[in-house]
């Protein structure tokens, strides 16, 4: 499976004995497929065949086909009936005594009324034919174009994936001098609180005593400030969202069992994102230093930079 955007457009002519059927399809990001026909009312029989193919073919997206036909036969090719015509003249002449600057009808609108202009053999299963050719030609097109700026989201979001595994990466580093820093300053702080409270009182307590209040202390701390099942998980994230984006199957980590319950590419991307800023925010809110809240802060940044183009995938 591709990667593609639902943002793109795609045109095609077909022609056939009886005429040329035109179609130009666009479609934009939605959350569901949400599709609209604009078309002459001669050719609304072939909405539900371009429906269907529409459907088989597209799972997301606001899409709007415009579709339009030319005969080739002569719409002249039959005479004008001349009692209608002279009826449409009596007519026209009673009107003009109440209004004078009543135009004169235009040919096409008096081979119209008349019935002239109605195509021998305007078979809808022929002009459906041509619609649904026509149809699946634009798609092509549109799919296409879907799939360019499909890889080029795709490769914008790997990239960012990239700078959230170096993030990562730093946090897992830093951690353990982080909390060596921590355990230096505890043990400056309880001496310096012993010396306030009691001078000289420091002497009394034996290096054991102050090691194992230092050491209780530190593994307390640890234990708020442990980061790395939040750190564990993104990393999993990680390795799922450049799965999804290599490969274009939304399958549920792990499972390796049909599709995710979204069905889709996109739907499947918005669920890895939710979870991935989720750890984010419990990371800032157990950060111990300064560098773990700028590592959470850009970590959001990233993830929200990868929704926004997420938003566009079908």
């Amino acid at each position: 499976m591709t990667i593609r955007s639902m943002t793109a457009f795609g045109n095609a002519r077909t022609e056939g004995p009886d005429g040329l059927a035109s179609l130009e399809v666009r479609s934009v990001n939605s959350r569901y497929l949400d599709v609209t026909f604009r078309m002459p009312d001669d050719l609304r029989f072939a909405e539900g065949a371009l429906r269907e193919r529409l459907s088989q073919q597209l799972t997301r997206g606001k899409v709007e086909v415009r579709l339009s036909y030319t005969r080739t036969r002569s719409e002249t090719a039959k005479a004008l009936d001349t009692s209608y015509l002279q009826t449409v003249a009596e007519q026209l002449a009673q009107a003009r005594a109440v209004l004078p600057e009543t135009p004169s009808p235009a040919l096409a609108e008096l081979i119209k009324g008349s019935g002239a202009g109605d195509a021998e053999g305007f078979d809808p299963e022929v002009w459906t034919q041509l619609s649904v050719q026509a149809l699946e030609a634009a798609l092509a097109d549109m799919q296409a174009n879907r799939e360019r700026e499909g890889a080029r989201l795709a490769q914008m979001m790997l990239d960012c994936a990239a700078s959230i595994n170096d993030i990562v990466a730093e946090v897992e580093t830093a951690l353990p001098q982080m909390l060596s820093d921590h355990k230096s300053k505890l043990a400056a702080r309880l001496r310096e609180a012993l010396e306030a409270a009691n001078p000289g009182g420091f002497a009394q307590i034996s290096g054991a005593e102050l090691s194992a209040r230092i050491a209780q202390e530190t593994s307390l701390f640890s234990l708020r400030v442990d980061v790395a099942e939040e750190l564990s998980r993104l990393k999993s994230h990680l390795h799922e969202l450049s799965h999804v984006l290599t490969t274009g199957e939304a399958k549920a980590a792990g499972t390796g069992k049909g599709k995710s319950p979204g069905g889709s590419v996109g739907k499947r991307l918005d669920f890895l994102f939710q979870e991935m800023n989720r750890e984010a925010n419990t990371l800032g809110s157990k950060a111990a230093g300064i560098e773990v809240t700028r590592a959470a802060i850009d970590l959001k940044l990233l993830i929200e930079q990868m929704r926004e183009q997420a938003q566009n995938i079908e």
